[in-house]
């Protein structure tokens, strides 16, 4: 009888007891960032994400299913104008009617200068592709296939902010893929919560708890992405966008060289000889293309070259949003190069 009573009264409790207050209305620019905004809002709500699938950033054209799920924000989050420079006037007619953060601004964020010169393609700052031409001699020098990884950090620690009208943070001198750490990675997601528990003070405890579960993974991330690229850090490798080196800088792996072919436009048959030079020149054991390359183009630029061809996807077009998609993308990265680098001679 008593357990009967027991019984019912923890089932009147737990239907009396109030529900989790809803959460805010929140968006997010890219894949990656989601990942981490929607780990910190288990339990509360699910974010909105503005570049689904396979798009890029990049080249990502806003659409009206976008524009309403910003008028209807209450908090916005994304990297910032050096990359997702599509966003830039659709976020500045808000106004006030949003808190807008700009991850890259992050207490805690290391920033890199882009690499130009040398072995590495000139970036094209404006966003909207790459160009062929180097910058002559100065900046690294990898042709040996030497990656200085320290001296092209330029660590940053600034404070995250609302959105204004003036960007000019230098980002166009600014490698904007530094989501490609995990302890950047984790910098963000302190902010993300921190931003949360400010706008939605009811969920505050759920945010703060989510935080600390997504900082063990994090941390269990990199010490088993530590642990995956270890046997093969040594080896030389080839990219054809250089948006890894916030990777590479914290796992000392060696990256010889970008080649900035743009998936947008296949390059003709003077390109692909220079290219194709080049990867000879360099040494590079493996060639790393992105989800949106053709196969065949990699074949060509290999051809005749000791070189082994493989697949990186910094964006994680190729996956399913969620929580779990920062950690697959990341381990996704750290698989693909010790695969490739492993079985190269």
């Amino acid at each position: 009888m008593k357990s009967t009573s027991a019984l019912l009264f923890a089932s009147t409790m737990l239907l009396a007891a109030p529900a989790a207050a809803a959460g805010p209305n929140v968006v997010v620019s890219i894949k990656p960032i989601h990942s981490l905004v929607a780990s910190i809002m288990q339990g509360v709500g699910e974010p909105s994400l503005i570049v689904e699938g396979a798009a890029s950033p990049h080249t990502y054209n806003m659409k009206p299913s976008n524009a309403s799920a910003l008028q209807a924000a209450k908090v916005v989050f994304w990297v910032g104008p050096g990359l997702e420079a599509f966003l830039d006037k659709p976020l500045d007619a808000l106004g006030d009617g949003a808190k807008v953060v700009e991850l890259s601004e992050a207490p805690g964020i290391e920033k890199l200068k882009f690499r130009e010169g040398g072995a590495f393609e000139a970036h094209d700052h404006g966003e909207e592709g790459h160009g062929d031409e180097g910058h002559g001699e100065e900046g690294h020098k990898h042709a040996e296939g030497e990656a200085e990884h320290d001296h092209a950090a330029a660590p940053e620690a600034a404070q995250a902010h609302d959105h204004g009208h003036d960007h000019d943070h230098g980002h166009g001198d600014t490698d904007m893929h530094m989501w490609l750490d995990p302890m950047n990675a984790k910098a963000m997601a302190a902010e993300i919560e921190k931003t949360l528990a400010a706008a939605d003070p009811d969920n505050a405890g759920a945010y703060k708890a989510n935080l600390e579960a997504l900082n063990k993974r994090l941390d269990a991330l990199d010490a088993k992405l530590t642990e995956t690229v270890a046997p093969v850090k040594d080896k030389p490798f080839v990219v054809f966008h250089d948006a890894y080196q916030y990777f590479e800088h914290r796992y000392k792996v060696r990256v010889a060289g970008s080649i900035t072919v743009s998936p947008e436009v296949l390059p003709g048959a003077e390109r692909l000889s220079e290219i194709h030079a080049k990867i000879k020149e360099l040494g590079a054991t493996c060639v790393f293309a992105e989800p949106q390359f053709e196969p065949k183009l990699i074949n060509v630029v290999i051809e005749g070259t000791p070189a082994k061809s493989g697949t990186l996807d910094p964006e994680a077009g190729t996956l399913d949003a969620g929580p779990d998609l920062y950690f697959q993308m990341m381990e996704g990265i750290g698989t693909s190069l010790k695969t490739c680098l492993a079985s190269a001679s």
